[in-house]
């Protein structure tokens, strides 16, 4: 017998909830709209796998001199190498019940009202993850190329500037210009346009403000390293593509799930959301050296030995930058 009380279960269907919240995770997303991470439908089937550890082999690029023609002799053939970037399945889950809803099922489209807050809540969860996978992946000692850091340098020298700027896209040489975003904390984006080194287009139908540096995407996250006393920062250098995105799915495993708890004394309903991503960047390659359960943690994938380059530097699309600010 209905108790005509509205719930979770009446209003979720988990066949329209999941794709949904999924579409407008990623309709959220910073580092999608700005092209850092590419979601591809590769990237699903590879996340919805039946292993956690993803091998991907490529060829690596032909080297040494050409010979010299002459009427006698032969060439000297050489011999192409293989090598496999890897990347690592992520598994998470998280749920609410519905006292932390209940606000929300008063509005006219609850389902959505609560797809949007789960959306919400898993894009910053993947920008908190994203900014994890980067320190593990600059921990490496694979990645110190790529690092330009001129936070110990005295007074001017050590700031972020245009000059300063350049000087960090020059670790990608000639193929600096696949650099097309920049990540920082807000505090950095606020002392640039202090300088008048901001500047600010309006995009999309919403004529929603960007920040742009130097032609480059600026997206703004308070997860980035800063120090407000010594005033160091660091900021991620991007190229479109850097980070392949894949949503993975299983029949096994329950994207969406709407559970009653009856024991509980005024009874509950819990909305629980598992989610099995795959956010790799390229050409650095999962090694899984310390990782003790089936997925890894958050605390694992900043661990510097997990990752090891594979891809030659000008390749990764990725640059950090360290540096202060005024």
């Amino acid at each position: 017998m209905s108790d005509g009380i509205t719930r979770i279960q009446d209003v979720i269907q988990p066949e329209i909830f999941t794709p949904y919240a999924i579409q407008r995770t990623m309709e959220l997303s910073a580092l999608i709209q700005s092209g850092i991470a590419e979601h591809s439908m590769e990237f699903d089937t590879l996340a919805s796998g039946p292993n956690t550890i993803i091998n991907m082999p490529f060829w690596d690029d032909l080297t040494g001199d050409p010979e010299v023609m002459d009427d006698t002799g032969q060439t000297v053939p050489g011999k192409i190498t293989a090598n496999k970037d890897v990347a690592r399945k992520l598994g998470f889950v998280k749920s609410y019940g519905a006292n932390a809803l209940s606000g929300m099922l008063a509005g006219d489209d609850p389902m959505r009202a609560i797809a949007d807050l789960f959306a919400g809540y898993w894009n910053r969860q993947y920008q908190q993850l994203l900014l994890s996978i980067l320190d593990g992946v600059f921990a490496s000692a694979s990645m110190a190329v790529k690092v330009h850091d001129i936070s110990a340098k005295v007074d001017a020298a050590a700031q972020i500037s245009g000059r300063t700027f350049i000087d960090a896209t020059q670790l990608m040489g000639d193929a600096k210009d696949l650099l097309t975003g920049v990540m920082m904390h807000s505090a950095v984006e606020a002392f640039l346009a202090k300088n008048d080194m901001i500047e600010y287009r309006e995009e999309s139908e919403a004529k929603i403000r960007v920040p742009y540096f130097l032609g480059k995407r600026v997206i703004v996250d308070d997860g980035m390293t800063f120090d407000s006393v010594t005033g160091a920062a660091e900021s991620y250098l991007f190229g479109a593509g850097a980070i392949a995105w894949g949503n993975g799915s299983h029949p096994d495993i329950k994207q969406t799930e709407v559970v009653r708890d009856g024991l509980s004394l005024a009874g509950e309903d819990i909305l629980v959301n598992r989610r099995l991503p795959l956010l790799h960047p390229r050409g650095v390659k999962w090694t899984e050296a310390s990782v003790a359960g089936t997925f890894p943690t958050f605390t694992e994938l900043e661990t510097g030995t997990n990752w090891q380059r594979v891809y030659e530097p000008k390749a990764i699309r990725v640059v950090k930058f360290a540096y202060k600010i005024g």
